[in-house]
């Protein structure tokens, strides 16, 4: 183990001293043994090398003692600036007029001025640096010079202010013992420390109680002038129920002198006046009335009735939000006269009107009889005529089969266009007379806009042509959703009316896509149609002008139109203008696809008929005669009836099945052709059947389908009873 003589952990000063030391004791013995020479040369030079070392260490603790001193002054410079900015922080916080304190992160008291908490004798002293937030608000709260609000302990004081002291920022009032008032505001510095300011707002608060007072007494002297002139009487009655305040017009309504009922009388005091001056319509409402005046609860507005003499006064009794009520009497005499009178009134003009209602119901059910006999005239006057008209259609088909005279076939062709026109008028009347019903049944289904539109342009481009028009109908291959017999009359209608009243140019059919609806429009070049026309053109037997023949129509197409289109919900749209004119009409679009028709009716009408036994069921007997000369006249063999019993009948005689059945619709003793067709293919298997009417509705359509059968509307067309021949039979080419 070594031994060291001077100790590292000592001070430079302390190691100095002992090495001063040491050489001091070194020369000592040196100069006591000179005759031990070698030894005291050794100590000699341990004495040197300790010296050199002392110097040394000596040096260093001078330059040490120089970096101290350096330190130390710097740290005097810093401690006087330091304490000069306190000196100035103190100087200026304590200008401030207003408390101030600053208290650090920690909650602790870092400084305030004199004038902080100056107002509490008994806490002052104690606001020394170093105090904790929380200690301060418990001094406060206990403090004999805060006047706490009534019903608020210390404690609670307390925790109310320990919350305001969890804002960010907060500022409200304190009312301090003497009848003065704090302001308090605290804000929270960006260390997290807090700066309270307390400032005497006790001239404010005064000066505002003041203005308060006075408006106050402004405002009771107008409320007091208001009441006054109200033509009601108003009472109004405190929280303890004592009259504070009422008008004359109360003493006038309740026949009293004001006297009678003075400020600080109770409620019970005016139930009296009530009960002697005037009477309640019953006791159950007097007691109601006094039970809600006694109330000490939540009361509902209460409504009730007085009579004083001979006045009637209605009263209106409300709490009001701080405790209280107010009761307003309101005379209703001519009221209640009126209302008397008006009774009367009424009375007398009830048994009038009733008088008049029962005559109107009588004119209403005798229109009513009328419009329903009228539409009950037209369909059958339509349907009776529809029966001679196929007739006579299918009389002017034979003849045409056997003349070869141009003259005479002129004069054919001119009756049958007569003959045509006439079926447009009664096709017409018919669409009027059922859409007037009000009882027309749609049947929406999918309908391919191509197929409509080509059929429409078949039929209609020879009129087109004849007149010298370019008719373009462009078809669109899209399926909408409508009644596909209502929107071929719209259609029909609409284009055959561009055709007929356009003298030159173009008709073109087209159609835009309109989201998911498809919008189709009509356009021609004809004369156009002048803006105060625009609603009238719709309605019944209207025409612009007059057309050359009668058979170009009677101004019922666009009534059925209109009538169709609402109907069936589809928009209609007319714009024209001079020398233009388009109809639209907007409908919903499917997402079926469409099909088209591979073989053109038209395309095979001039096709030889098959010989064929064709058994036709028909109670008319001219339209029976007219179909059996016209299936003859096309080399059929025709077994006529008049009965589905007689039909039977003649095919058990005959033992023969006929290659195809039509018949009409509706037979005798209220038979169906569509029965007689069931019972006839359960006979002879499944025979081809055509069922002819002048019925249009959807139902038979949907019988049609059902059974399989074709469907032909009367009057019947020679070229779509040869067609549907031509569907069901084998085709021979001519």
């Amino acid at each position: 183990m070594s031994h060291t003589l001077i100790n590292t952990t000592d001070s430079l000063e302390r190691q100095n001293q002992k090495l001063l030391k040491i050489a001091e004791t070194l020369m000592r013995r040196v100069e006591q043994s000179p005759s031990e020479t070698g030894l005291a040369y050794a100590q000699f030079e341990r004495a040197a090398l300790l010296e050199e070392e002392v110097r040394n260490r000596t040096f260093d603790l001078e330059q040490a003692l120089d970096q101290l001193n350096l330190t130390n002054s710097k740290l005097a410079q810093a401690n006087a600036a330091t304490e000069s900015a306190r000196a100035d922080l103190s100087n200026a916080i304590e200008t401030i007029r207003d408390g101030f304190a600053l208290f650090n992160a920690g909650d602790e008291l870092v400084m305030c001025n004199s004038r902080f908490g100056k107002w509490m004798p008994d806490v002052h002293p104690q606001l020394i640096p170093g105090l904790h937030f929380k200690t301060y608000v418990l001094l406060v709260s206990r403090s004999s010079s805060l006047a706490l609000p009534k019903g608020i302990s210390p404690s609670h004081w307390a925790k109310r202010r320990m919350l305001h002291h969890r804002d960010k920022h907060a500022v409200f009032n304190t009312r301090i013992a003497g009848r003065r008032w704090l302001q308090v505001s605290e804000q929270r510095t960006s260390d997290g420390g807090t700066v309270i300011l307390q400032t005497d707002v006790t001239d404010m608060m005064r000066l505002e109680r003041r203005e308060r007072d006075r408006l106050l007494d402004d405002q009771a002297r107008l409320i007091r002038a208001t009441l006054d002139h109200l033509d009601q009487g108003v009472c109004i009655f405190d929280n303890h129920n004592l009259l504070a305040g009422s008008n004359q017009r109360l003493g006038e309504l309740l026949a009293m002198p004001m006297h009678r009922l003075t400020l600080g009388n109770r409620a019970e005091r005016l139930y009296q006046l009530m009960r002697s001056n005037g009477h309640f319509p019953d006791d159950a409402s007097a007691d109601n009335v006094q039970a809600w005046m006694v109330s000490k609860d939540a009361r509902a507005p209460l409504s009730f009735e007085v009579s004083v003499g001979s006045r009637s006064l209605t009263a209106f009794a409300q709490q009001m939000p701080g405790g209280g009520f107010v009761i307003s009497f309101t005379d209703v005499t001519k009221e209640r006269a009126a209302a008397q009178a008006l009774a009367e009134a009424n009375e007398s003009l009830e048994r009038r009107v009733t008088e008049r209602t029962l005559e109107l119901e009588a004119a209403l059910a005798d229109a009513e009889r009328a419009n329903a006999s009228k539409s009950r005239f037209v369909a059958a006057a339509s349907h009776d005529l529809l029966q001679p008209l196929s007739a006579a259609k299918l009389y002017m088909a034979s003849l045409a089969e056997g003349i070869s005279t141009p003259h005479l076939l002129g004069h054919l062709d001119k009756a049958t266009n007569a003959l045509a026109g006439v079926e447009d008028i009664l096709e017409a009347l018919l669409d009027i007379s059922k859409l007037d019903s009000g009882r027309v049944a749609v049947d929406i289904t999918d309908v391919a806009l191509s197929d409509m539109l080509s059929q429409l342009r078949d039929e209609l481009a020879p009129l087109a042509a004849k007149k010298g028009l370019d008719l373009r109908i462009v078809l669109p291959r899209a399926t909408v959703r409508s009644d596909a017999t209502f929107l071929r009359r719209i259609l029909q209608n609409l284009i055959s009316n561009a055709v007929r009243y356009t003298n030159s140019g173009k008709v073109l059919v087209g159609a835009r896509r309109c989201g998911d609806s498809l919008r189709i429009e009509v356009h021609d070049t004809g004369p156009g149609i002048p803006e105060d026309q625009h609603q009238r053109v719709f309605d019944e037997f209207h025409r612009l002008s007059t057309p050359s023949r009668p058979t170009e129509g009677v101004g019922l197409g666009l009534a059925i139109v209109k009538r169709a289109c609402e109907l069936l919900d589809h928009p209609l749209q007319l714009r024209s203008e001079f020398g233009r004119t388009m109809f639209s009409i907007v409908l919903p679009t499917s997402n079926a696809q469409q099909t088209m028709d591979p073989v053109p009716p038209v395309a095979r009408s001039q096709t030889a008929l098959p010989p064929a036994i064709v058994l036709l069921i028909e109670n008319d007997a001219g339209l029976r005669s007219a179909l059996t000369v016209t299936l003859e006249t096309w080399g059929l063999d025709v077994f006529a009836c008049a009965t589905e019993s007689e039909a039977m009948s003649l095919l058990q005689e005959v033992d023969i099945a006929p290659d195809m059945v039509i018949a009409d619709y509706q037979l005798d003793d209220d038979l169906l052709g569509s029965d007689a067709i069931t019972h006839l293919r359960q006979r002879h298997g499944p025979l081809p059947a055509c069922l002819i009417t002048a019925n249009r509705d959807p139902e038979v359509v949907a019988q049609c389908k059902d059974i399989g059968a074709d469907l032909l509307h009367k009057p019947i067309d020679p070229t779509d009873l040869r067609i549907v021949l031509l569907n069901r039979l084998p085709v021979t080419q001519v």
